[in-house]
């Protein structure tokens, strides 16, 4: 059975090619007269603030309504706002003066698709490529389906399914377009990759999976799929699906209802793609084309809020969170966003009151619990962060895989608060879930090694974490500081060597870098490590012994620590 996953980079690179180059077109100069506005919107854009890009050059258009720069920007901010009645008129003046824009052609499908004139939702794609092969393809084939063309329809899709790497895009909504004329057999068939090969569908492609099983009354196979794909519960949709399926309710396939909700997927997929392979303000028009299309697609709207966040605009990206409706089944996911955006604006107590308060009405919802142990985590409250996550591993009754960053977070607030037996025990619960896990067993091996304990054990474990996470920095630092612990220090030397070089600011890599050049004897080395690990600022607590260091040399610091004394050099760096 398919199992949600990411699009292999082989696809997500052909679609990024079949998008056919950007959405915005070079911008032109602003006229006299208009320069101060646009370059303060050019200014405001390029930091991600739409709203105000938007409010300037709509001043520019006011003195230069047929401006094509200004209008292709205008349109960018306005469509990265979601608002698509004010960018329709901007689109039409583009499209009027006889300027190609791919953006424009955007809006006036939006517009066409939601008056249901699917002609001029063909018309606005065009022969030509106005928005890009991929797209054109797709939208063709659900504007047939719009007109009552479902042959045609069938056919652009074999034909786009025999394009290099869309094979996958193409029976995917092969299948959503059966389905929502009513060929439930059709779309099992394509869903389960016995029609034309395996499919790596994503989470939103098994849920509507799931529900075509339905109306087939195949609801074991149903409930079977969304075990397998979704191991252990938590996604609130996810878990009423399969209560509805488990008790003989009714479950009516509603991922793409008619030609308009598959538009709307249509961008929602170049989105989802899109987002780990192109700037987020570019996936940022795609997905909120699929919100313009359809505003109860919750999972547009949430893509929407997180890119959002991501470009700086917490603001925006919290109005976006807060459009999820209370009773729709993805609020919780969406207030949890939106704390993460009020965090990021500073407003640590709102963030932490909003997963509070959504803790105590949703107290079966363990996301609630481990993101606010999250946030008082990053906040050093470790004891009151090591408090939710008890919690939440109360809600997990059977832990799966999955929940080893559970442990693996209350391990770290345990470890903060200095219960080190609770803390060691929880590394162990989140290893034994997750045997491989690079950063559990850095922690824990580290933790071991500056305690002086289970030294063989505990390097064998971060090298076993250095070997999967070559490039990190800390890791490689805690391979060379567990060498050192081990007095072999020329081994330790060139490891931490190459941790300082992968992270050459980082004050304790410089440190340590420090003290293994004076225990093999490069005495000038060291004290020049020590004062750039002084130079980059490291905790308080730290600066008295790195100064102390610097004066007397790392032996005495150990022998007024009633440290063990050095071991005797093994060889030089």
């Amino acid at each position: 059975m398919p199992r949600p996953s990411a699009p292999a980079p082989a696809v997500a690179l052909a679609l990024a090619l079949a998008l056919a180059g950007p959405v915005l077109a070079p911008p032109a100069h602003a006229a006299e007269g208009t320069a101060g506005p646009y370059l303060a919107a050019r200014l405001a854009g390029e930091e991600g603030d739409f709203a105000v890009a938007a409010d300037y050059f709509q001043r520019a258009l006011a003195r230069d309504p047929l401006n094509p720069a200004l209008l292709e920007n205008a349109l960018q901010a306005l469509v990265s706002l979601g608002d698509f009645d004010l960018a329709l008129p901007v689109a039409r003046a583009l499209a009027g003066a006889g300027l190609k824009s791919q953006l424009a052609a955007l809006v006036i499908l939006v517009d066409a698709a939601l008056r249901r004139d699917f002609a001029a939702v063909a018309a606005a794609t065009g022969a030509s490529g106005e928005v890009g092969p991929l797209v054109d393809a797709l939208v063709t084939a659900w504007s047939a389906i719009g007109a009552g063309r479902m042959s045609e329809a069938l056919a652009t899709l074999d034909d786009l399914a025999g394009r290099p790497g869309m094979a996958g895009f193409a029976a995917y909504h092969r299948a959503l377009a059966l389905a929502s004329v009513g060929d439930f057999e059709g779309a099992a068939d394509l869903l389960s990759g016995e029609a034309a090969g395996p499919l790596r569908l994503t989470r939103r492609g098994v849920i509507g999976y799931a529900q075509v099983l339905a109306q087939l009354d195949r609801r074991d196979d149903a409930l079977a799929l969304l075990e397998q794909a979704f191991e252990g519960g938590g996604d609130p949709l996810v878990d009423a699906l399969r209560d509805d399926l488990a008790a003989g309710r009714p479950v009516p396939f509603t991922l793409v209802r008619d030609a308009v909700d598959g538009l709307a997927e249509v961008f929602y997929s170049v989105a989802l793609v899109l987002q780990d392979e192109a700037e987020d303000g570019f996936t940022l028009l795609y997905c909120r084309t699929a919100e313009a299309l359809r505003p109860d697609h919750a999972d547009a709207v949430l893509l929407s809020a997180r890119l959002l966040d991501g470009l700086g605009q917490p603001a925006l990206a919290i109005a976006a969170y807060g459009s999820i409706p209370t009773d729709s089944l993805s609020f919780p996911a969406a207030e949890i966003g939106r704390a993460e955006a009020l965090y990021r604006m500073g407003k640590t107590a709102e963030a932490e009151a909003a997963l509070t308060a959504l803790a105590l009405a949703r107290a079966d919802l363990v996301g609630a619990e481990v993101a606010l142990g999250d946030l008082l985590r990053r906040e050093s409250r470790f004891d009151d962060a090591a408090r939710a996550y008890d919690r939440a591993v109360a809600l997990v009754p059977a832990p799966a895989e999955r929940h080893w960053s559970l442990f693996y977070a209350r391990g770290i607030s345990h470890e903060r608060e200095k219960r080190w037996e609770l803390a060691e025990a929880d590394f162990l619960k989140a290893l034994e879930l997750h045997p491989d896990q690079p950063d559990v067993l850095n922690y824990l091996g580290y933790s071991w090694v500056e305690m002086g304990r289970n030294l063989d054990r505990a390097l064998a474990m971060i090298e076993r974490a250095v070997a999967a996470e070559p490039d990190s920095g800390y890791i490689v630092d805690s391979l060379a500081w567990a060498l050192y612990r081990l007095g072999r220090y020329r081994e330790a030397g060139e490891h931490m060597e190459r941790a300082v070089l992968l992270m050459p600011t980082d004050p304790i890599l410089n440190d340590h870098l420090g003290d293994i050049y004076w225990a093999v004897g490069r005495r000038l080395e060291a004290g020049y490590q020590w004062r750039r690990a002084l130079q980059f600022e490291p905790e308080e607590a730290a600066v008295p012994r790195i100064r102390r260091k610097l004066e007397v040399g790392l032996d005495r610091v150990l022998e007024e620590e009633g440290a063990p004394p050095l071991a005797t050099p093994d060889g030089t760096l």
